[in-house]
């Protein structure tokens, strides 16, 4: 069956809720190990059933937000998600209380059970209103994002299409872009200021309730972060800083000698080549024949992902009025399939974003039929975006397929991209961390940290005098901030260790691989740090990890730069 042809229904939310309830006391009323198992089993379809047809609806909502029945039914689970959260809460607080739990973790894994607890201490039924609140206001983000359009070069375009505008041979068109964007912003300001200036202090309000001095530790409750806290991410900042930038401001000087510019200006930043940027070869319909061509020759395992995926038609790939922004993986789980969702403008990022998502996809298509128990399928997210960003580096020797003779260039700035893209993701975390223990600031003020954190993560930069940039702003299109407090740090958690699968792929290919998968099959079953030393790979929380990371990398990419 074809994604299309997946029928939609509105859950039943009342016997949603009530099985969920009853399933919880059958769990206290439980004589043994295997029966609990057995609830747990059943929790897993009820769960399965709910997610198929909220997940339809999401990506249908976000394939096109005019359409009324489907942004009617968004407005229904922003509602009904925390009553259900609720009800979900009981189900797990019976089952970390169970008698039966030593026998169950032998089954199960313990970390499944720390995951429960940390879900258990970040929820109570009293900060529903204010998770209703919270998502009715991310879902307006969302929505004033997808309606953006600009007039350019005749055009009116979707912020999504200003792709290839960024990327021009021509200065004077690269700066338009980036005017046009920021005149949206500023156009705009209010309604974004206001729109995160009532989530801050929505997300502070729901910390403070549950007993916690700020939303810093509810956030990282919130991302299941079960094996670091903020003191450990904020000494990885401190690492990126001392080793990262050193190296991205030499990536950026190079880049700026390059293409022949005498002042590095954010207009400057994505354009990399003076003969023009990598661009995929082909139409959209060639690039998905060109990936399917790639997966079947890579395993056995991609192979048989891949053809199920055209078969089912799981993806939306082209950006159009009326689509909401960026790219994501999601799931049809009563399916037991991913669905890829992106916006292609005919640059380079269509196919990063299709190996990405394609990463994501064939985690949980290995996940869904080789982990038996739903609660051990899924990692924490750091460990989620190392499955989509080691695929990145993983698919290397086909990205002629995409790039033809443009190959080089590709595999030159996907690697630089890569690492400068550490400092940004540690800035947007650094400047969560510092607004969230900062609730009282002022738009303005929060302009300024960003301001200041931009001179300590990416000195490179200029963006004097570009709208919305020049003020500090910038951070405001990135809708991680608004939706997914906290999320973006396990980007950059995640290329440390992809980038150590591209350094064992350089010297190995099979090993490489045959690590990787051994890494997705683990699924949920151990925290990150876990992951990583299992696999036999620094972890970053791990002292001078940075460092030792970068060494093989740097000296690899200085040779390409060269060439």
């Amino acid at each position: 069956m074809k994604f299309t042809e997946m029928p939609y229904k509105r859950p039943d939310g009342e016997a949603v809720m009530a099985k969920t309830e009853e399933l919880a006391e059958n769990i206290k009323q439980a004589n043994c190990a295997d029966e609990v198992l057995g609830i747990i089993k059943e929790y897993d379809k009820l769960s399965s059933g709910f997610s198929t047809m909220f997940n339809i609806a999401y990506i249908r909502n976000t394939v096109d937000t005019r359409d009324e029945f489907y942004d009617a039914e968004k407005n229904y689970f922003d509602e009904f998600l925390p009553l259900l959260q609720e009800k979900d809460q009981l189900f797990m607080l019976a089952l970390v209380k169970s008698p039966f739990r030593s026998e169950l973790e032998k089954t199960i894994s313990p970390v499944v059970f720390k995951n429960i607890e940390l879900q258990l201490k970040g929820f109570d039924p009293k900060i529903i209103p204010l998770l209703q609140k919270e998502n009715k206001l991310t879902s307006e983000y969302v929505k004033l994002n997808s309606t953006a359009t600009v007039e350019i070069d005749g055009k009116t375009l979707p912020l999504t299409k200003l792709g290839p505008y960024k990327q021009s041979d021509n200065r004077e068109i690269r700066k338009e872009a980036y005017i046009k964007e920021g005149e949206f912003f500023d156009a705009h300001r209010e309604e974004y200021d206001r729109i995160y200036d009532e989530l801050v202090k929505n997300r502070d309000e729901q910390a403070k309730q549950l007993g916690f001095e700020n939303f810093v530790p509810l956030g990282y409750i919130r991302q299941m972060r079960n094996c670091y806290d903020w003191k450990d991410v904020g000494n990885f900042r401190d690492q990126v800083v001392d080793v990262i930038v050193p190296i991205s401001d030499r990536i950026k000087e190079i880049q700026r000698k390059r293409i022949g510019v005498d002042k590095f200006k954010l207009y400057d930043d994505p354009y990399l080549f003076p003969d023009g940027n990598p661009k995929p070869h082909g139409t959209p319909e060639e690039l998905l024949a060109a990936a399917k061509k790639m997966y079947n020759e890579m395993s056995p395992e991609t192979g048989k992902f891949i053809n199920e995926m055209f078969d089912m038609d799981m993806f939306d790939l082209l950006a159009k009025e009326g689509k909401a922004p960026g790219g994501y993986c999601t799931s049809v789980p009563d399916y037991k399939m991913p669905f890829i969702f992106s916006n292609f403008n005919g640059t380079a990022a269509d196919v990063d974003v299709l190996t990405h998502e394609a990463g994501h996809a064939f985690a949980f298509y290995v996940s869904y039929r080789e982990i038996p128990i739903g609660m051990m399928r899924e990692p924490s997210l750091d460990a989620c975006e190392t499955h989509s960003i080691s695929m990145e580096f993983l698919t290397s020797d086909y990205h002629d397929l995409f790039f033809g003779e443009d190959t080089k260039k590709y595999t030159l700035s996907h690697a630089e991209d890569a690492i400068t893209f550490i400092p940004y993701g540690c800035m947007v975390d650094h400047f969560q961390e510092i607004i969230y223990t900062h609730p009282e600031y002022t738009p303005e003020q929060r302009n300024e940290v960003w301001a200041k954190l931009e001179k300590r993560y990416r000195p490179y930069l200029d963006m004097e005098g570009i709208p919305m940039y020049g003020r500090g702003a910038g951070w405001q299109r990135q809708h991680h901030i608004y939706e997914m407090p906290f999320y973006y740090i396990d980007y950059c958690m995640a290329y440390t260790l992809a980038l150590q699968f591209f350094s064992l792929w350089l010297d190995n290919k099979k090993e490489a691989w045959e690590k990787y998968l051994a890494f997705v099959r683990m699924g949920g079953s151990k925290t990150f740090i876990d992951l990583a030393h299992d696999s036999g790979l620094y972890s970053p929380t791990d002292d001078n990890a940075i460092e030792k990371i970068m060494k093989n990398i740097a000296e690899w990419l200085y040779k390409k730069e060269e060439e």
